[in-house]
């Protein structure tokens, strides 16, 4: 398996800093074939029109993040737009002070394809998808680009784009948008065209503003960022792409809010998202949405709280600890194998001997007496998870291939040999263990 030593970096820098790497996943992908394959369901609904919602629900480094990542990477490859953001205290679904709408700029901000896997794609799809046209009409006709005809065919295709869109809300003034950014890339102004991608990027702060610039008297808000996620989704759909995936990470932030009626609006607004999935009102799209066991099931504080949603996710009578529906709205992330973190430790020693071009010297012994450690002391069948035993092991590869003189066995056995901190281990004061355990 030969990994470029860019990729490789990526990897275990990233993962021993505790983070998902962006670039590289399928080298490290172990297990969790369920999961995809279900996600990957869902994908194929989108693509025919459908729309789909999931929650996915796991620990503090159990794999959500890793997960969304992959299937992040997945479907770019299958020619679909992707918007990522993870929430926080300055960004949330609803809020009185432009906290939903930080989300939609994020979103936006975030927007990736295949091609520009990075984020900030808006103006290259919005590019693309003229050039396309221009493309097809010259196929089509044979006319020249520069015959008036070719002209008045290219709008007849984008027109019919664009009043595909007036049915929905908000879709006429989104389609006089689209337009006024079309005859701003045929004629060169691109002032016109940064104004259009200014105001699509929820960067205008008044009506006044954007009717001054656009002659458009409407801005997105907090109040309806939402409904233009849809009206993208369809409108990629329109441009060529497979449809759009919305991912929302760290839902704990919403369980957090200390306001209760600010905690409600914003669950509110997660139904209103789930009911128009499941209901047909969105097409071409996908939400899926992280978060840990408490800020889901919790019924003083997290989703749950909301009854309207625990009735129409909690889980039914017949789901067991062994046998999950993962089909159902809720994906709960089971723990890796013993025997998958092994085949996940062997991935690791091969990209690290490859990062560092020397001989990898842990034998396969070696790396069970490692699995065997960190999961045999008390409670890390609960607690240990994959972000803590890859940090741990990536440690050991460090100490091994700076000190060639050691050998692995005795750093393994050796009673100094300190084990990865599980989260309560690592909540050593009372704050951090308040709020762990909230």
């Amino acid at each position: 398996m030969k990994i470029p030593k860019r990729i490789a970096s990526s990897i275990i820098n990233s993962l021993k800093g505790g983070v998902v790497p962006r670039i590289g996943l399928p080298y490290i992908t172990v297990g969790r074939e369920t999961e995809i394959n279900a996600l990957l369901h869902d994908v194929e609904i989108i693509v025919d029109g459908g729309a789909a919602f999931r929650f996915i629900v796991g620990k503090y480094g159990s794999g959500k993040s890793f997960l969304l990542q992959t299937i992040r990477g997945y479907v770019m490859d299958k020619n679909f737009v992707v918007v990522d953001a993870d929430l926080s205290p300055e960004r949330r679904l609803q809020g009185t002070r432009g906290q939903g709408l930080a989300t939609y700029k994020e979103l936006i901000r975030n927007m990736s394809t295949k091609t520009r896997p990075e984020g900030g794609a808006l103006t290259l799809i919005l590019d693309r998808w003229i050039s396309s046209i221009q493309s097809e009409t010259a196929a089509e006709t044979s006319l020249s680009p520069s015959d008036d005809a070719f002209s008045r065919a290219v709008e007849r295709k984008i027109y019919e784009v664009i009043n595909s869109l007036n049915e929905m809300v908000h879709g006429f003034d989104f389609a006089r948008l689209l337009t006024l950014y079309y005859k701003s890339y045929v004629s060169g102004d691109d002032e016109t065209k940064s104004k259009v991608v200014k105001w699509f990027r929820g960067e205008y702060s008044t009506k006044t503003e954007a009717k001054s610039d656009l002659g458009i008297n409407i801005i997105i808000t907090d109040d309806d960022w939402y409904e233009y996620i849809k009206l993208f989704a369809v409108f990629l759909r329109r441009a060529g792409y497979g449809g759009m995936l919305v991912l929302i990470d760290e839902l704990v932030n919403i369980y957090k809010i200390p306001n209760a009626i600010t905690r409600q609006y914003n669950y509110e607004k997660i139904l209103t998202m789930y009911n128009d999935t499941l209901q047909g009102k969105a097409k071409y799209l996908g939400i899926i949405m992280c978060g840990t066991p408490q800020c889901i099931e919790d019924t003083r504080r997290g989703v749950y709280s909301y009854e309207a949603l625990r009735s129409r996710l909690a889980e039914g009578r017949f789901s067991t600890e062994n046998a999950h529906d993962m089909l159902a709205p809720v994906i709960k992330l089971l723990p890796l194998t013993n025997e998958e973190m092994l085949v996940l430790i062997e991935k690791l020693t091969d990209i690290h001997a490859q990062l560092f071009s020397y001989e990898p010297t842990l034998t396969e012994d070696d790396l069970i007496t490692f699995i065997k450690i960190e999961f045999s002391r008390v409670g890390a069948d609960t607690n240990i998870t994959p972000r803590e035993v890859i940090r741990d092991f990536i440690e050991l590869l460090n100490i091994v291939y700076q000190n060639p003189s050691l050998r692995v066995s005795d750093i393994l056995n050796s009673s100094e040999f300190s084990y990865a901190k599980t989260p309560l281990e690592e909540a050593s004061s009372e704050t951090e263990f308040a709020e762990f355990t909230l």
